[in-house]
């Protein structure tokens, strides 16, 4: 027996409002749910299981701890360095800093607040616009493809750090079975009369001991190396381990995750300032390109950049925010989180660059951005061949290096499966979080080893542009439209209001409402304008666009849906349920019944005395302004 309507059962309630029904009878019974495993029928008497109570944080701060681990992470230390010093530098971090301010910054606020608010995460938080549901399940087949991608490149993390332990560090010579190589801890300018440049034994490590890799995806992908398959177990065991018992354990382990990374970064930062030849390469990183700032991909790469060292649009932080206690201050949260984020960022960008100036002095190389790569080549290749060269204990900052990356790594991949467990709980509530984790991880487990094939690194690039980027930017357009305007920035700071007390200033708004969106748009558009097909076997391409395919159609499937579950055959029922699928459900609200219940009061206090639009300029007036 499904109830479409929580006043479906209560047909005593004709005559009164919803809320004067519900609060005479809260007594007998709390505001009913939409969900069917709520209810049951016993010789045609209804009643109704009691919903579960959601899990909270044990301590607040163990939330900003939490969100500061999943936000730092390997975009921290690998790719916004590489991407402030292929775009002008110190110039790049005037555009970052803006972006941030403008859209990263509020962003952030908005999900840490509606998560908070309706103690939902990212599918069920579409209850304020059932209509938009496929939002949070696209997001959610994202955050799926970056959870079967992440953990692999924790596994091969834990790798370098098992064999850090070495006597002498495994990369820092070359096997004789490598041509044309030349030892990492060699120290001096290489001469080869040779037309083939040399390359490093660090460099061959990577690809040949570590990850056995092919040419390309057109020698097919392989089979995966078991070492990094055991690697792979321990990282899934150290996540499953973590949430198996709820998002208090996690908080707990936050303390660590969040603390931790950031005394190894002290000690790595005092001894890259250390080396010879670091200054140059910290101001190699830090120097502006000033004519950088007029170019619009510059600030395309910003925007791209602040949306994925946040993590936001992908659901974690609406995950971890709805299991705050309900009065929890997440303005405070989200601004310092935003800010710290940016500077764990520079930070590790001193720390690379300072090591990748030492290489580039002791190799007598006047070019320093000749020795860079990028992605996972500065992290598993660069680095570690400068670190070979360390004259002192090169295995104690190889292990230092590479604990602090399993830690941010390994915190971050925590936020991505939070996401996904409490997107699947929220749905089925009668599922234990043993049984969820269990599952997720054994999924994850399983299209994991594909990415740690010969190949695997090729497809987690084909995968990570189609199924992450493209899928979180085009849900991050739709979710921003769907809160700001469908929603309205009006009744979030009503929200904000009603749950902090505190009113929110214009600048939220313009940024929520116009500012925020209008950038998501241009940088998805320019993303489209931009795009290149992998040079790989056209199924992967083919692979990537039905993966980005499948998440779009699931806004119109879910719009169908909602709209279908209560319309009749009639026009005009099925144009009254298209517009109620767009209205929030009746159970939508705080988790705490009489809290939800004095809330849905003001809320029909205020749409009562609100007049009617009676054109755009006077809607987008209200939605922004009252």
């Amino acid at each position: 027996m499904i109830i479409e309507e929580s006043n479906a059962m209560l047909p005593f309630c004709e005559g009164v409002t919803k809320i004067q029904c519900t609060r005479n009878n809260v007594g007998e019974s709390q505001v009913l749910s939409n969900n069917a495993s709520n209810v049951a029928v016993d010789n045609g008497t209804v009643t109704r299981k009691p919903s579960p109570v959601r899990d909270k944080w044990g301590k607040d701060v163990e939330f900003m701890l939490s969100c500061i681990a999943y936000s730092v992470g390997f975009g921290n230390v690998w790719k916004f360095p590489y991407t402030a010093l292929k775009n002008g530098g110190g110039a790049f971090l005037i555009p970052y800093i803006v972006v941030l301010f403008l859209v990263g910054r509020p962003i952030y606020y908005l999900e840490m607040v509606m998560g908070q608010f309706s103690s939902r995460g990212v599918v069920k938080i579409y209850d304020l616009s059932p209509a938009m549901r496929g939002i949070g399940v696209g997001q959610s087949i994202a955050m799926f493809i970056v959870m079967t991608y992440y953990t692999p490149i924790l596994a091969i993390t834990f790798r370098y750090l098992v064999a850090s332990f070495s006597a002498v560090l495994p990369w820092a010579k070359c096997d004789p079975s490598w041509p044309n190589c030349v030892d990492s801890d060699f120290i001096g300018q290489i001469v080869s009369n040779s037309s083939i440049k040399p390359k490093a034994s660090a460099e061959l490590y990577f690809q040949n001991s570590v990850m056995h890799q092919n040419g390309s995806l057109f020698e097919g992908l392989g089979l995966p190396d078991w070492k990094l398959v055991l690697c792979l177990l321990f990282a899934w065991l150290c996540v499953a381990t973590i949430l198996i018992k709820g998002i208090k354990s996690t908080g707990k382990a936050s303390y660590f995750l969040a603390i931790f990374p950031y005394v190894i970064i002290l000690i790595l930062l005092v001894h890259a300032c250390t080396l010879d030849g670091a200054f140059d390469g910290i101001v190699f990183f830090l120097k502006p390109q000033w004519d950088q700032l007029l170019n619009v991909t510059v600030w395309y790469e910003a925007v791209t950049q602040c949306f994925f060292s946040l993590s936001v649009c992908f659901g974690g932080i609406i995950a971890y925010s709805s299991f705050n206690n309900f009065s929890n201050n997440v303005y405070k949260d989200a601004i310092i989180i935003s800010w710290l984020d940016t500077f764990t960022s520079i930070v590790a960008g001193c720390i690379v660059f300072g090591v990748i100036g030492n290489l580039a002095y002791v190799t007598e190389q006047q070019d320093i951005q000749a020795v860079v790569k990028s992605g996972a080549g500065l992290t598993f290749m660069t680095y570690p061949d400068a670190i070979a060269k360390f004259d002192w204990l090169p295995q104690l900052f190889s292990a230092l290096f590479f604990l602090m990356l399993f830690i941010v790594g390994l915190g971050s991949n925590l936020g991505v499966t939070t996401s996904i467990v409490t997107a699947i709980k929220d749905q089925c509530p009668e599922l234990k979080n043993w049984q969820v984790v269990s599952a997720v991880a054994v999924a994850g487990f399983s299209f994991g080893t594909v990415y740690l094939t010969p190949g695997g690194l090729d497809l987690l690039d084909v995968l990570d542009y189609y199924g992450a980027k493209y899928v979180t930017l085009t849900f991050a357009v739709l979710e921003l439209a769907t809160l700001a305007w469908i929603y309205g920035v009006d009744r979030i700071c009503r929200d904000i209001k009603f749950m902090l007390g505190i009113n929110t200033s214009l600048f939220w708004r313009i940024c929520w409402g116009v500012v925020a969106p209008l950038a998501t748009v241009v940088i998805l558009l320019l993303s489209f304008i931009d795009y290149k097909a992998f040079i790989v076997p056209i199924g992967y391409n083919v692979l990537g666009w039905f993966i980005y395919i499948v998440a779009v159609l699931q806004l119109p499937g879910w719009a169908l849906y909602a709209t279908t579950r209560t319309s009749s055959k009639t026009i005009d029922s099925w144009w009254g349920s298209l517009k109620k699928s767009f209205r929030p459900l009746p159970e939508w609200g705080p988790e705490d019944t009489p809290t939800r219940l004095r809330y849905q009061e003001e809320v029909e206090q205020h749409e009562a005395t609100v007049p009617s639009d009676r054109n755009a300029i006077d809607f987008m007036k209200r939605r922004l302004l009252s």
